[in-house]
């Protein structure tokens, strides 16, 4: 179980990310199943944070390769971007 400091942390930290997109992207994502996600998912959902929202974005947007160890939560992420749009 994630320790709910942290998961209250991470909901903040995907709604302030300094672009519009990213807070939407990663703001509904978190919001999608932050009380579902495992220990791993959370730490994985971490460690992109850590990344560049440009370069984020451009993986998601489809006009960068996103590195393997992302691949899987840039799925994911996506997935609950088109949801939202429709």
């Amino acid at each position: 179980m994630v320790d709910p400091d942290r998961r209250k942390r991470l909901k903040i930290r995907a709604w302030r990310r300094g672009t519009k997109e990213m807070d939407f992207i990663l703001g509904s994502y978190v919001d999608s199943g932050l009380a579902r996600f495992s220990d791993a998912e959370t730490t994985e959902l971490e460690t992109l944070m850590e990344e560049n929202d440009q370069e984020i974005y451009a993986w998601i947007s489809g006009h960068a390769t996103a590195p393997a160890r992302f691949a899987n939560l840039i799925g994911r992420l996506k997935a609950v971007g088109l949801a939202s749009q429709g």
